[in-house]
């Protein structure tokens, strides 16, 4: 099912990055046996072999740092089962309007002080009306103007969109798949998977950046959790920045019936296979970072990961604070905007 939905997009796409026969391939054509038996190696081999890949195109001690903002918050008509903003659950959170350009500015300058290098704008739609989509991009002109890579997340996209807040100077656009393609109408039902593919498509042929990873944690089985990052993998440009997000507790959504995350040798595993399969891929550990031990965290970073969101609050769930983020990463001798800031 995955490799139809991806062939129903990629005629006449450009190719990834060069083969980097050196130390592993570039490659689009995973299949999900592999990344089991990926998965399924010795502990020590499997993080081996990431570690590796991972110096051979990044730094293995930065971290890159970004802080995300909900610019326009909760009254979501999408159905999505994990989510606090659907409009379809009582979660106990208020609908808000679009931010004003300036509050949204002075958040931005003050998450660039505190160290993030990326700023990126969610709002809670379905799809931008293109009213809206004329505030945001002059949200989006005005943060790169400080100086910082600018994200945005909101909803799907035309092509026409894509290719507005393109001229806008936006940088990243932020659409995950969030799960297999068996798992994913269990849920969702109000968007199909090809629609994400349809906006991912848009946003490349734009000349946007991507960000697309998933949650995992909702119920799903490892193969689910492998199929993503398949799906991920085969796209005919992997992502610039695969976010890789843990389920998130939050009242009153369909998920909290089957939720339940994975244990941490789990989720270094998962990490270590991004990496792998997506060499030259950012990998951030985003939401759910609050669950995790300093010791899992240093872990996953040894595994590949090398981004994080910084901040106390992660659209309208929590996240560990900066102090705890900065000491973290000066104990394990790491580089990021974040430790340069505080010193």
């Amino acid at each position: 099912m995955a490799d139809g939905l991806v062939e129903a997009r990629n005629d006449g796409q450009p190719t990834d990055q060069a083969t980097d026969g050196a130390v592993g391939s570039i490659r689009h054509d995973w299949r999900r046996v592999e990344a089991q038996a990926l998965y399924d190696l010795p502990f020590a081999d499997l993080m081996f072999r990431a570690q590796g890949i991972h110096r051979h195109h990044f730094d293995p001690n930065h971290v890159e740092t970004a802080s995300l903002l909900s610019i326009k918050t909760g009254g979501c008509p999408e159905d999505c089962g994990y989510c606090s903003q659907s409009a379809h659950y009582d979660t106990g959170l208020k609908a808000t309007k679009l931010m004003a350009q300036a509050d949204v500015v002075a958040t931005a300058r003050r998450a660039r002080d505190a160290g993030a290098s990326r700023f990126c704008m969610a709002a809670a739609w379905r799809n931008p009306k293109d009213r809206d989509l004329d505030e945001v991009c002059g949200m989006v002109s005005a943060v790169r103007e400080l100086g910082m890579e600018t994200c945005a997340t909101l909803g799907m996209l035309s092509a026409p969109q894509a290719a507005r807040l393109r001229e806008a100077g936006l940088d990243f656009y932020n659409h995950n798949v969030d799960t297999s393609p068996e798992f994913y109408e269990n849920i969702i039902t109000t968007r199909t998977l090809q629609d994400r593919i349809d906006t991912l498509a848009h946003v490349r042929e734009a000349g946007i950046k991507v960000c697309c990873g998933g949650i995992i944690g909702m119920g799903e089985e490892v193969d689910d959790r492998l199929g993503m990052l398949v799906l991920l993998a085969n796209l005919p440009v992997h992502p610039e920045s695969v976010p890789i997000n843990l389920w998130n507790e939050v009242k009153g959504v369909p998920v909290n019936d089957t939720a339940e995350r994975p244990d941490a040798i789990a989720l270094a595993r998962l990490v270590a296979v991004t990496r792998v399969l997506m060499p030259h891929s950012v990998v951030r550990l985003s939401a759910g970072r609050q669950y995790m031990t300093d010791e899992l965290q240093a872990l996953c970073f040894l595994a590949g990961a090398n981004s994080i969101f910084i901040g106390d609050v992660l659209l309208t769930t929590k996240n560990p604070q900066a102090t705890r983020d900065a000491n973290l990463l000066d104990r394990l001798g790491m580089t990021s905007r974040l430790n340069q800031a505080r010193a």
